[in-house]
């Protein structure tokens, strides 16, 4: 009975934190400025990209960036348990910010228009909770194998 009620916990902790990066998604035009979305979801990859005020536009990142990880080291810690892991994912977060800031504003400002699409990538990386899709599987790998 006790295994059954904790495995409804680890889901609707999942699922809240789900709904929260949904939510980060969602609201992502009211809650950061960041001039990119309008020009990456335009045709404009070969265009100059927008002007803007690159320490506000660090700031964003930085904010949506640290929600996700947030959220994303919740789901890290709600599935695995572990706080070895939870350390380590925190660590990786952190390190992953840092190369793809320095990735980002050495492309943004070469402001060479053949590099907009690699770019469009580097950005995703910041504002998407994409490593949390790598991370997970990963885990589990490692799981799997260490037993």
């Amino acid at each position: 009975m006790q295994n059954r009620f904790n495995r409804y916990q680890k889901i609707l902790g999942l699922l809240i934190i789900v709904v929260g990066l949904v939510l980060v998604r969602v609201f992502e035009k009211r809650l950061f400025d960041d001039p990119y979305l309008a020009f990456f979801h335009s045709d404009s990859f070969g265009n100059q990209l927008p002007d803007c005020n690159g320490f506000l536009l660090g700031l964003g990142y930085f904010f949506r960036y640290g929600l996700n990880t947030i959220l994303s080291l919740a789901a890290i810690y709600v599935i695995f348990e572990d706080l070895k892991l939870l350390k380590f994912a925190s660590i990786m977060y952190l390190v992953f910010f840092a190369i793809l800031m320095i990735l980002l504003f050495s492309i943004r400002a070469l402001d060479e228009p053949s590099l907009n699409m690699i770019l469009f990538y580097v950005r995703r990386f910041v504002i998407q909770p994409v490593l949390l899709l790598l991370f997970v599987p990963a885990f589990f790998y490692q799981k799997k194998m260490s037993r």
